[in-house]
């Protein structure tokens, strides 16, 4: 795939540096400030994106950041205080009573908000395997939302985005794609044929580990921007200015952060799928995974998260698993991930996470250290614990 922008032929990696700044004028600073205020003065109140009557409805640091992200994406964004507020917002557009369809093994968080909402009987809630094609397009009839990732969290599964969204599309189904792992920079899925994008803008867009912070890219020429931004204003589910300011510089460097974070992921998954207390590694990278060529076909990389699956027996594997992460010494053992350093964790310690998930995997989200060190570091912790 090309690395041009589709919409100003420049490079993402220069979209990300240059987009969401000030006129360029003399004397002004180069980055918009971080604009602390509850109020503004003389406002027409038309509570729409961009109207700055109150705090609650708009922010200039909050709208740098969303030009910035939107304009890697293609489309208007808006931010909102965290990853799952943006997902919240997304299950909103869900008419009551309606059907949303996620994977069977979503992002936890996604999974936990769809089930509360259906018990709560505020809509119905339709799982299916998101690298099974056809298994995907069926259940879009008389949906009414389909929430889709790729690279999934944490299985790694590489949905086929454009037969699917495309079918959304001819079935008149929203459809919604968790970027987390792939960030703008490796695929646009507004490209593909997506109506929404959504981000944890904590993790690869800030790359810090210091805000919490979600945003929604929405096709250009709907609605669904200012519905969204209803929803932002009068749940209160908005970004601080502090958090938004801090995001934007992290944005700045994604393309370094993310080519080596890639490129280190790459070659520990080359390392690992030969390691012999390895059962099974999970990268699309490697030309042995499922998802590798769709991966090839629809993304421009593959990214910096993996996982492990560990060698052994199955009633030994979660604590197995759990000694590797506590093992590490340059790994940090912790949830999230998206950041400059590398971390791991055993994902069904969480009680929210899919019991799809094996006891023993491990998830990785590969920094920008150097790979020699990460890789002495856990290779030390797996040999020390299963080997």
């Amino acid at each position: 795939m090309s690395d041009n922008h589709p919409i100003t032929g420049l490079a993402s990696a220069t979209v990300a540096v240059t987009a969401g700044r000030p006129p360029g004028t003399p004397n002004q600073p180069m980055n918009v400030p971080v604009v602390l205020t509850s109020t503004y003065t003389a406002s027409d109140f038309s509570h729409q994106p961009g109207d700055l009557g109150y705090g609650r409805w708009g922010n200039p640091t909050w709208t740098a950041l969303e030009e910035t992200v939107g304009a890697l994406e293609g489309g208007p964004a808006l931010a909102f205080g965290s990853g799952m507020a943006a997902i919240s917002a997304v299950l909103n557009l869900v008419p009551l009573g309606g059907t949303v369809v996620i994977p069977d093994i979503p992002y936890s968080g996604t999974s936990q908000l769809a089930g509360e909402l259906a018990t709560a009987g505020r809509l119905k809630v339709r799982t299916v395997p998101m690298a099974d094609t056809e298994a995907v397009i069926a259940a879009l009839d008389g949906a009414d939302l389909v929430v889709l990732e790729s690279p999934a969290n944490p299985m790694m599964d590489v949905a086929d985005l454009a037969p699917i969204l495309a079918a959304a599309r001819s079935k008149n189904v929203l459809s919604a794609v968790d970027n987390t792992f792939a960030t703008p920079l490796l695929h646009q899925p507004l490209a593909l044929g997506a109506h929404l994008v959504v981000h944890s803008v904590t993790k690869y867009l800030s790359g810090h580990s210091d805000v919490l912070l979600g945003l929604i890219v929405t096709e250009p020429d709907s609605d669904l921007l200012g519905r969204l931004h209803g929803h932002r204003t009068i749940n209160g589910a908005i970004p601080g200015p502090m958090e938004a300011w801090l995001a934007l510089r992290g944005v700045r460097t994604l393309a370094l952060r993310v080519e080596r974070s890639s490129a280190n992921a790459a070659e520990l998954a080359r390392r690992l799928s030969s390691h012999p207390a390895v059962a099974r590694v999970r990268y699309p990278g490697l030309p042995t995974d499922p998802g590798h060529q769709r991966a090839r076909a629809q993304m421009r990389g593959f990214g910096g998260m993996l996982a492990i699956e560990l060698q052994g027996p199955d009633d030994q594997a979660g604590e197995r698993a759990e000694k590797v992460c506590a093992a590490t010494r340059l790994w940090i053992h912790s949830t999230s991930l998206g950041g400059v350093e590398s971390s791991l964790e055993r994902r069904r310690r969480h009680g929210g996470e899919s019991v799809l998930v094996p006891e023993s995997l491990i998830r990785l989200s590969v920094g920008i250290e150097d790979v020699e060190d990460l890789w002495n570091d856990l290779s030390q912790a797996l040999e020390s614990v299963v080997l």
